[in-house]
């Protein structure tokens, strides 16, 4: 070596270690610059508090009372899953793809950097070098959100990526320091985003192949491991070719690091991939018109104990059994589709709007549409030009409509889209545990995603006779009995106006014979009803039916003994519970816990209760009610001989005016249940009674839900009669001995009908 050299090389060392040292010096300033947002140039980093509580979006979770999985709420939808959920295919998948030294490194990778900086200085891709925590620090603190990146230097080009990159480490090495590997593992795999609105392993699991992940095969683990690198591009369901490549390469990773055998992948490799798809969203599930209602309540508790119902993953606990659930969806589905194609052949060549005298309504279509959101829309896009707004709403476009045959892809205007889906006859249905209060099983209508209004809360109709119940209660709380006994014959009443009411039966004639109260209520004698509330008086009546938990407002006219008032079906339910619950109102309730997503429980709800009812009127009430499912009763033949129950049930059957509205209301020891069946518009029913009355259209949903209820033996539904009150009472059930004198009544309470010259006759209820 030269003079010269030996003078330069010790040089060159000393150089190059200033610059090593510097450079190192200049690396751990810019660092820690990094971490205290030195003079504002880089922007924050998430605090302390963040790290110790990192927060990602929750779904909270609906489950029903033995523990089914209902829905779910979210903006995101994700679930949180445990490490001791996840299989050893899936934790060795992700590793042999994504961090194969994971249980090594402490947040950085140095050989995964130097592989990619060589990468880039040869002009080759050989993957990226981010750990899995460093990917954790990126998604689960939006390192590269706006809200930590408002630093002077993040708008000079190539800087804003490399201050990404530097917070991204000093939170990895923050979050190894903090947290152990599994449960960095666990955080990657609750928060990762795998498309098809799936966020987090165990959503993915349930919407590609509806398991949870634990019973993932190992190619399925490869699936969803798969989708960690493009989740569009790699989807099973919507690319499977390049699903199924990206699949195998995970496979292969798998083998090269021993977590697979050979002979193993090659089985694997050639099979397709079998999906059980299905996207979560409110549409589609178990009791949609439930999860909606209920969430109305969730959110306003949320609101005021400072929980968000869509982000926290919080547990409801409800009240709905998904056996009765299922059965009450089933018997729905069932009687409306056959009713549905009765309809449309009672109506074919015809539209079913109509008024009082059956004749078509002709405007009907264009005032209803008016009340739609797309004609508002139009209305303001085009300033209220109605030559415009016509135009579109009578423009054919492709749309996919509803028929009980399944979906169908048609070209429809809006207006005949309105038209078309007036022609459909709704329903709503709700089963509930009279003791507890608790509603078992509510079905709002015939398809949630079509039709989102609700019939048994949202929606408030008239309850014809099944409203004659609270007039009967009010006559025994007066001095009235079951065998008190009531001439059939026109019964007018005076208005205020001076003119009468006077209704008819529904066969528009009066036998002139005797009627017990019991058999009056059974047959549902319209005569009868008319003269109670001539003797008790309407407000008398409203007065019962609000203690037994009626809502709604109630018109304090003698009409109102024949359901003219609008009532909703979750209130019509609560009120029959009365008489099963020895006269002790329960509010229908629904939920009852709530729980955190650490499995806290932060809330717990108890039922409103009233004693609106002595146990002796109730258990009457119970008494006369059953007549209605025993020979002669209008329930009689249907539950007995179509449905095949012959235990005791009380019953009652309701047909409003015009048949626009089918009610029934049944009772048993264990269960209280409502069902209601008409059209969306009060025009639009049956023609005749036969098709129109409640003991058709309404009452075999009820016959069908319970026989399924009965014959599911892990139910355990009692058929036992109903329950003896705890004292004796103290009037005569057996008429005949009544009638002899066994108990006296006041004589004077049967007195002249009225008959006054001016009446109004209206349509009888039944």
């Amino acid at each position: 070596m030269s003079t010269r050299q030996e003078k330069i090389y010790p040089k060159v060392i000393s150089t190059l270690w200033l610059l090593f040292v510097g450079g190192f010096i200049v690396f751990i300033l810019y660092i820690y610059a990094v971490s205290i947002n030195f003079l504002n140039l880089f922007g924050e980093l998430p605090n302390l508090r963040t790290l110790e509580n990192p927060k990602s979006e929750l779904a909270s979770e609906l489950y029903s009372s033995d523990n089914q999985l209902l829905g779910k709420y979210f903006r995101e939808n994700r679930s949180p899953v445990d490490y001791e959920e996840l299989p050893e295919n899936l934790i060795n998948a992700l590793r042999a793809t994504e961090d194969i030294r994971f249980d090594e490194h402490s947040g950085i990778d140095p050989q995964a950097m130097g592989r990619v900086a060589a990468s880039i200085l040869l002009g080759q891709s050989k993957g990226g070098g981010s750990t899995l925590t460093q990917q954790v620090a990126k998604n689960l603190f939006r390192t590269r959100g706006e809200e930590l990146n408002g630093g002077l230097l993040n708008d000079i080009p190539g800087m804003r990526m490399l201050i990404h990159k530097t917070k991204e480490w000093i939170m990895a090495v923050k979050l190894e320091r903090s947290y152990t590997k599994k449960e960095i593992m666990v955080m990657y795999l609750n928060i990762v985003e795998l498309g098809s609105n799936a966020f987090g392993i165990k959503a993915a699991a349930k919407t590609f192949f509806n398991k949870t992940p634990q019973n993932l095969s190992v190619e399925e683990s490869a699936v969803l491991v798969g989708l960690f690198r493009n989740p569009t591009y790699y989807s099973p369901k919507f690319h499977p070719e390049n699903s199924k490549r990206r699949r195998n390469v995970v496979l292969s990773q798998m083998v090269k690091y021993g977590f697979l055998p050979e002979e193993e992948y090659k089985k694997l490799k050639d099979k397709d991939i079998k999906l059980d798809y299905r996207v979560e969203n409110q549409n589609i599930g178990m009791a949609p018109y439930f999860r909606t209602e209920a969430s109305k309540v969730l959110q306003k508790w949320c609101r005021e104990n400072g929980y968000d119902l869509y982000s926290d993953g919080l547990k409801i606990y409800t009240t709905i059994d998904s056996r009765m659930q299922k059965y009450a969806e089933q018997a729905v589905h069932e009687h409306m589709a056959d009713r549905q194609k009765a309809f449309f052949e009672h109506w074919k060549g015809r539209n079913p709007w109509v008024d009082r005298n059956m004749k078509e309504i002709k405007d009907f279509p264009e005032q209803a549409i008016k009340r739609t959101p797309r004609y508002r829309r139009l209305m303001e896009r085009f300033d209220g030009d109605m030559d415009s707004v016509n135009y579109y709403l009578n423009k054919k476009v492709p749309m996919t409509i509803f028929t009980w045959n399944g979906e169908k892809e048609v070209k429809m205007s809006p207006m005949d889209s309105l038209k078309y889906y007036k022609h459909f006859l709704q329903a709503g249905f709700m089963a509930m545990e009279p003791q507890t209060g608790h509603i078992k099983a509510w079905v709002g209508g015939i398809n949630y995603e079509h039709f989102k209004y609700d019939h048994v809360k949202q929606g408030a109709r008239q309850p014809g006779s099944t409203f004659k119940p609270f007039l009967y209660t009010a006559a025994i709380e007066n001095g009235y009995y079951p065998c008190y006994e009531v001439i059939d014959t026109k019964v007018c009443v005076p208005l205020p106006d001076g003119t009468m009411w006077c209704p008819n039966n529904a066969t528009n004639k009066y036998t002139g014979e005797k009627y017990t109260l019991r058999k009056a209520l059974a047959e549902s004698v319209n005569s009868v009803s008319a003269f109670l509330v001539n003797k008790l008086g309407a407000e008398t009546l409203v007065a019962t039916a609000k203690r037994m938990g009626i809502t709604t407002p109630l018109d304090p006219t003698p009409s109102l003994a024949l359901g003219t008032s609008d009532v909703t079906l979750f209130d019509m339910v609560g009120a029959y519970g009365t008489f099963v619950n020895s006269g002790t109102w329960t509010e229908p309730n629904f939920i009852t816990r709530i729980e955190d997503k650490h499995g806290n429980v932060v809330a717990e709800f108890e039922p409103r209760k009233v004693e609106a009812l002595s146990e002796e009127t109730a258990y009457l009430m119970e008494y006369m009610l059953q007549a209605a499912a025993q020979p002669g009763g209008t329930a009689y033949y249907g539950l007995r001989y179509r449905n095949g129950l012959k235990n005791e049930i009380g019953a009652k059957t309701g047909t409003t005016q015009n048949y626009s509205d089918a009610w029934f209301m049944g009772i048993t020891p264990t269960l209280v249940c409502g069902t209601w069946v008409g059209g969306e518009d009060r025009s639009i029913h049956f023609r005749t009674l036969a098709l129109g009355q409640g003991g058709k259209l309404a009452m075999p949903i009820y016959g069908a839900f319970m026989q399924k209820v009965y014959a599911d033996k892990s139910l355990d539904v009692s058929k036992a009669p109903f329950p003896k009150p705890s004292t004796p009472i103290s009037v005569q059930l057996d008429c005949a001995l009544y009638n002899q004198g066994a108990v006296p009544v006041d004589s004077s309470q049967q007195d002249e009908f009225l008959n006054l010259p001016t009446e109004i006759d209206l349509d009888a209820d039944i």
